[in-house]
């Protein structure tokens, strides 16, 4: 592995994007989505992050290795400060130290834009997964009790939050 670039994705990253999110659905490791999304979906998912709203890509010698977003929390004027975040590494990457990079990008995008808390909802048994969020100063705030269901069983959901200037509250 060569020096994994860290970029804003564009139009053309859209295809690796949805094969590496498609990689985490299939491997019931990363989300409660279930069901393959399609180019359409994926479109309709990327005009929404624009401005505030970042994907970025990992990239390594010209391929898409990962990906991570600022996601709207909740649409309440409320919520505005809180973005709610997914990241996403290709199968033979994981464990790499992609996600550490990515997360690391994806909370100066945050700062930029006027977040002041990044959440994000994680399985309990992706050891990986919390690992990398507690190295990057997240915290576990508790856990849902079968929140949702994955293949006809419920599954824990854990939520985890960083206040990115907890000096300031």
């Amino acid at each position: 592995m060569n020096e994994v670039v860290i970029r804003e994705a564009i139009n053309s990253d859209i295809i690796s994007i949805q094969t590496i999110y498609n990689q985490g659905i299939e491997d019931r490791i990363a989300t409660l989505e279930t069901e393959i999304k399609d180019g359409s979906y994926m479109m309709d998912w990327f005009e929404k992050h624009k401005g505030r709203y970042k994907v970025i890509v990992a990239e390594d010698e010209d391929q898409i290795v990962g990906w991570a977003a600022l996601n709207q929390y909740n649409n309440r004027c409320a919520y505005d400060g809180v973005a709610d975040i997914s990241v996403y590494i290709s199968r033979d990457y994981r464990g790499k130290g992609i996600g550490k990079k990515l997360l690391a990008d994806l909370e100066s995008h945050a700062e930029e834009n006027g977040f002041h808390k990044m959440v994000l909802f994680t399985f309990p048994f992706n050891q990986l997964g919390k690992g990398l969020y507690k190295k990057m100063g997240f915290r576990e705030v508790g856990i849902f009790k079968n929140q949702g269901i994955i293949d006809g069983e419920f599954v824990d959901v854990m939520a985890m939050e960083k206040l990115l200037h907890p000096q300031n509250y």
